[in-house]
C-alpha cells in the first residue's frame, strides 16, 4: 500500500468512525491548541509541568468549551499514565473507591501512575470528595478536577489545599477563526471539499463566546445545512441557521458597542422601558460581555437614580451578582428585571452633583483642619490636647441631631447635597429641611 493509499484508508477510517468534528479535531499535543497561551507559552506554569513528567494534581476551572478536557488528556500522554475518567453527574463514592483501588494496584504491580479526570467536578458533593481526599494526599491518584464552576465556593478546601488551580480562558475571535481554518485545511480529521465564506467565519466567531467546542460542532452542522443546498461554500445564512440565531453585527471595539451601550444608558435615564429592553437584548443577543452591561447598571444606579431610589443600586448589584452565579442564558432574566426596575425608577443626579461639589472643594478649596470637638480623644494626651472634649453625641437628644460644627472652619455653611422633588427624594429634602434648621444652616441651592 503506497502512502496515498494509507492515507486515504486512514482518512475514510476516522470518518466512518461517526465521531463528531470536535472530537477529530481534539489536539494531539500542546502545540497543536488553540488558545491558553497564558498555559501553554514556554516558560508557562502548566506547560513546564507537563513536558518535565512531574504532574501533580490539578483543577482546570473555565468556561465550557474551552479545552479542560483536551488538557487532561495531554497530560496523561505527556505522563505516560493510565488515564481514568469519572463524571461528577453519574458517579458515586463507589466508583471513587474502585478507582482508588485499581491505581493502588497498578503501583503495586510497577505499572504506572493513574490520572483520574472528573468532570464537572463542583458536583460531587462533600461525601464524593471525601472519598478522594486519601487518594490525592498520598498520591494514589494524580487528579485531574475540570468545573466551569469557582472552585474555591465548589471544591473542599482539603482537595484544593493539594491542587494547583489552572484557569481557561474563552477562546479570542481570532482563535475561533484560526480553529475554523484548521478544520477545513485538515483532510484527514476535519472538513472535506467545503469552504467558508469570510463573513461566515467572523459571524461564527463573534457568536459563539469563545466555546471551540461549539465553533466546531456550528461548522459541521453549517456543512449539512450547506450540502443539502447542494453547495459546497458555507455562507453566513447558513452559519445563522446552524446557530438557530440571528447573527447580528456588532463589533464590540468599535464604533458599535460604544453606540448601543451609549442608546441603552440614555434609554433607562429617559425611563424608556420599551428602548431600554430593546438595547439590552441587542447587546447580549450581539455577544457583548454581560458583565460590561451589569457594571454600567451599577453605575447607572447612583449616577443617574441615587436616593430617589436607594433600592435600585441594590437591584443593580443583585443583577450582576446573578450573573456571576447563573450566566446566561438564564442571567437574562435578572438583567432585564434590573433593566426595567432602573428605567420605571425616579431619576435623580443629585448623587452626581453632590459628589462633584463635594470633590471640588476638596481639590480646589483651602485645606480643611478637623474642627477640635471632632477628633479623637482616644488617648489622655488627646484630650489635654482638647481633642473630642467638647463633642455632643447626637443619641442623647430626643431629635437625634444636634446643633454642632461639623465642617472645617471656613466651610461650615458649605452644601453639597441638594435633593430634587422626585421619589424618596421628596422625603428626604422636608427631613434634611428640618437638619439643617437645627445645624443652623441656611438654604439649598
Amino acid at each position: 500500500m503506497t502512502a496515498d493509499d494509507l492515507f486515504a484508508h486512514r482518512r475514510e477510517e476516522v470518518k466512518r468512525a461517526g465521531a463528531p468534528l470536535p472530537a477529530r479535531m481534539r489536539p494531539r499535543s500542546l502545540d497543536e491548541v488553540v488558545g491558553q497561551r497564558h498555559l501553554l507559552d514556554a516558560g508557562a506554569a502548566f506547560r513546564s509541568m507537563v513536558e518535565s513528567g512531574r504532574v501533580s494534581s490539578m483543577i482546570l476551572w473555565g468556561p465550557p468549551g474551552t479545552g479542560k478536557t483536551t488538557l487532561a488528556n495531554l497530560v496523561a500522554s505527556a505522563v505516560d499514565a493510565t488515564f481514568e475518567r469519572l463524571s461528577a453527574t453519574s458517579s458515586g463514592v463507589k466508583d471513587v473507591r474502585e478507582v482508588l483501588a485499581r491505581a493502588e494496584q497498578r503501583l503495586g504491580e510497577d505499572r504506572g501512575r493513574t490520572i483520574l479526570f472528573i468532570d464537572e467536578i463542583h458536583r460531587f458533593n462533600k461525601a464524593q470528595q471525601d472519598a478522594l481526599l486519601p487518594g490525592v494526599e498520598d498520591g494514589t491518584v494524580v487528579l485531574i478536577g475540570a468545573t466551569t464552576e469557582n472552585p474555591f465556593f465548589e471544591v473542599n478546601s482539603p482537595l484544593i489545599s493539594r491542587s494547583t488551580i489552572f484557569r481557561t480562558e474563552p477562546l479570542s475571535e481570532t482563535e475561533i477563526a484560526d480553529l475554523v481554518q484548521r478544520a477545513l485545511d485538515d483532510p484527514m480529521r476535519g472538513i472535506e471539499g467545503f469552504t467558508v465564506e469570510p463573513d461566515a467565519i467572523e459571524g461564527l466567531a463573534e457568536r459563539v463566546g469563545g466555546d471551540a467546542r461549539l465553533a466546531l460542532n456550528t461548522l459541521e452542522t453549517a456543512v449539512i445545512i450547506s450540502g443539502g443546498h447542494g453547495a459546497t461554500s458555507i455562507t453566513l445564512d447558513h452559519v445563522q441557521e446552524a446557530l438557530q440565531r440571528r447573527i447580528i453585527r456588532y463589533d464590540r471595539a468599535g464604533d458599535r458597542h460604544y453606540d448601543v451601550i451609549s442608546a441603552f444608558i440614555k434609554s433607562l435615564r429617559g425611563s424608556d422601558v420599551d428602548a431600554s429592553l430593546y438595547w439590552l437584548q441587542t447587546m447580549i443577543e450581539a455577544g457583548e460581555d454581560p458583565k460590561f452591561i451589569a457594571r454600567r447598571m451599577i453605575v447607572f444606579a447612583s449616577e443617574d437614580i441615587g436616593v430617589a431610589d436607594s433600592s435600585s443600586l441594590g437591584v443593580a448589584v443583585d443583577a450582576f451578582r446573578a450573573l456571576e452565579v447563573v450566566g446566561l442564558p438564564e442571567a437574562n432574566y435578572a438583567l432585564s428585571h434590573a433593566t426595567i426596575a432602573l428605567a420605571l425608577a425616579p431619576k435623580s443626579n443629585s448623587v452626581t452633583r453632590a459628589m462633584g461639589r463635594a470633590t471640588d472643594m476638596v481639590r480646589n478649596g483651602p485645606s480643611g483642619e478637623v474642627p477640635a470637638h471632632l477628633r479623637s480623644g482616644a488617648t489622655e494626651g488627646d484630650r489635654r490636647m482638647g481633642h473630642g472634649i467638647d463633642y455632643r453625641y447626637p443619641h442623647d437628644d430626643g431629635r437625634g441631631v444636634v446643633p454642632q460644627q461639623y465642617l472645617p472652619d471656613g466651610l461650615e455653611d458649605a452644601v453639597t447635597f441638594v435633593p430634587k422633588p422626585v421619589g424618596d427624594e421628596r422625603d428626604l429634602a422636608e427631613r434634611l429641611a428640618r437638619i439643617d434648621e437645627i445645624l443652623g444652616k441656611g438654604k439649598r441651592d
